[in-house]
């Protein structure tokens, strides 16, 4: 439609977006470690066996949303970019180096992320610049909206183990989608970002104006080292109206200081309530 010049009915169509499943959907059956391995997907989440169906999905997107539409002239270094920006799933993209191991242009991998927007394979995350006491980085985080296809296009299997750094970055891509999506089904039109001080302290995620930061910790036991990112944002922004840190613990506490530290089903629930700004 778009390069046709269709009519998009701008202003007089409403959009919405099906999201993979979320925690509130699946209910008390929900399974981290299975959503982190398998995927968003129903059918991936659903099977014993999810890589046949995340290679057939990633090969019929290849074919159907790109080859057959033409969106790239050369299919093999898209594909190559496609394993090679899952990589850098939760983290700041630096086009140069990936346009380096794809052999092609900095625009050219510009312009493939805007592929993968448009198909509703990822979306950017920016950094929050408001009214900075420290430099900060503006540069946006790319996440993929399934970490099914991530552990599939990054070579990591369906195994990985609570404790490792794999598991932690699929830890955060789960807490995103559970934001992203809660955020289109309650149409609370929230505005998602992260924080980051040049130094390399930061906050994974913060909703609209610095009112609620939240870090992602795929750990059972909750240091003082985890929370150097809030605190160091109420430093900052001392209007933060509330600072949460999902993790595995097993039950919710808050600190001295007022953080909430919180089991990951249970952030959800919260979430779900519309509870983590109050």
């Amino acid at each position: 439609m778009k390069r046709g010049a269709a009519n998009l009915l701008g202003g007089r169509a409403v959009r919405y977006e099906l999201h993979g499943l979320v925690a509130a959907e699946i209910g008390a059956d929900f399974d981290l470690d299975r959503a982190l391995n398998h995927g968003y997907s129903p059918r991936s989440y659903l099977s014993d066996r999810p890589q046949r169906l995340l290679e057939a999905y990633v090969a019929d997107y290849l074919k159907e949303e790109v080859a057959a539409e033409a969106l790239v002239r050369n299919l093999p270094v898209f594909s190559e970019f496609l394993n090679v920006a899952a990589l850098s799933d939760t983290e700041l993209v630096n086009f140069s180096t990936i346009a380096r191991d794809c052999g092609v242009s900095s625009h050219t991998i510009k312009a493939y992320f805007g592929i993968l927007e448009d198909t509703l394979l990822g979306r950017w995350l920016p950094g929050y610049t408001k009214r900075p006491k420290r430099r900060v980085i503006a540069a946006p985080k790319f996440f993929f909206a399934d970490v099914g296809i991530v552990n599939h296009l990054a070579r990591r299997g369906t195994g990985l183990q609570r404790g490792t750094e794999l598991y932690g970055k699929a830890f955060e891509n789960w807490v995103f989608h559970e934001l992203a999506a809660g955020n289109a089904y309650r149409e609370a039109f929230e505005r998602l970002s992260y924080w980051r001080l040049a130094s390399g302290i930061e906050v994974d995620f913060v909703v609209n104006d610095i009112e609620l930061a939240i870090e992602a910790k795929a750990i059972a036991k909750v240091s003082a080292d985890h929370l150097r990112g809030l605190r160091n944002l109420k430093q900052d922004h001392p209007r933060v109206r509330q600072r949460v840190v999902v993790c595995l613990e097993s039950k919710a506490r808050r600190t001295d200081d007022g953080i909430l530290i919180v089991p990951a089903r249970e952030f959800c629930e919260r979430l779900n309530a519309g509870d983590l700004l109050r």
